[in-house]
């Protein structure tokens, strides 16, 4: 396909009368193994690729993950959105910077975060901050020849301020700034879930694959959710298994996990095809 294909098939995506399922690869080859299962567009994991470097979250710089999505772009024919953490920068004018290096990768959709990162979640920006950020953001994705769909982040429950009220008045700021697609990563509570899309009117992500968290994908289709992705929760997935085998060989001397192994023909076929 080409860009405009992608992106006018990606937005649409958006629109449809339930929720669409958007998994994260982490790599190469998780991304084509998630096409081979049939699904339908891909977004890459900040804290899934900086886990395969070696490194925390929110350590990896701006040219390493654009990079880094360009292999998730050119590992399948899907549409890619990335998550391009909180820009990378503070200016708005690097924001928008950010916006069109994806671009200049094939990603047809990023996402923007309101957190401070200094190696770490240390907070929000001020929330008319926050909104510039946003509607630089904006005016980068719209001077794209082809449909850039922008997902704005409230991170209130990821820095530890789990007000409704202020993550509800963030979103609408960011609504107003032009974004195509608004995200309060973090939210476990139906009632919070419906708060949110009852009190906006762009469609809204929630994350799955957080523990004790077993929404359906019916579920949230019936609470007005339009996208569901994954964050880390797949990369964390396949090193917990790694850990878990790691352990039992050095604790015990057995190698009992290769039970839970897929078998190596499998997965060999998988990618040859």
């Amino acid at each position: 396909m080409d860009m405009a294909t992608k992106g006018k098939l990606f937005r649409d995506m958006h629109y449809g009368n339930d929720a669409f399922i958007i998994p994260n690869p982490y790599d190469a080859g998780t991304a084509k193994l998630l096409a081979a299962c049939g699904f339908q567009a891909l977004a890459t994991t900040s804290a899934g690729y900086a886990f395969s470097a070696g490194v925390p979250d929110n350590n990896i710089s701006r040219d390493d993950m654009i990079r880094h999505s360009a292999t998730i772009v050119d590992a399948t024919d899907l549409p890619v959105s990335a998550d391009l953490e909180n820009g990378f920068y503070d200016a708005p004018e690097e924001v928008a910077r950010t916006i069109a290096m994806a671009a200049e990768v094939g990603l047809v959709g990023g996402s923007i975060e309101d957190s401070v990162n200094k190696g770490h979640h240390s907070g929000q920006y001020d929330i008319g901050f926050a909104k510039e950020r946003i509607a630089a953001a904006v005016e980068a994705a719209r001077a794209l020849p082809y449909a850039f769909t922008l997902t704005a982040r409230a991170e209130n429950f990821l820095v530890g301020k789990p007000d409704i009220a202020d993550v509800v008045a963030r979103l609408q700021a960011y609504e107003d700034a032009g974004a195509d697609v608004l995200y309060a990563p973090g939210l476990t509570r139906e009632a919070d879930v419906r708060t949110v899309v009852e009190n906006v009117s762009k469609p809204v992500n929630v994350v799955m694959g957080l523990s004790g968290l077993q929404f359906s994908q019916q579920a949230l289709s019936a609470m007005g959710v339009k996208r569901i992705s994954t964050g880390s929760s797949l990369s964390r997935v396949a090193l917990g298994a790694f850990l878990r085998a790691s352990e039992e060989m050095r604790d015990h001397g057995t190698f009992a996990y290769a039970e839970d192994a897929l078998p190596f023909g499998r997965i060999n076929a998988m990618f040859e095809a």
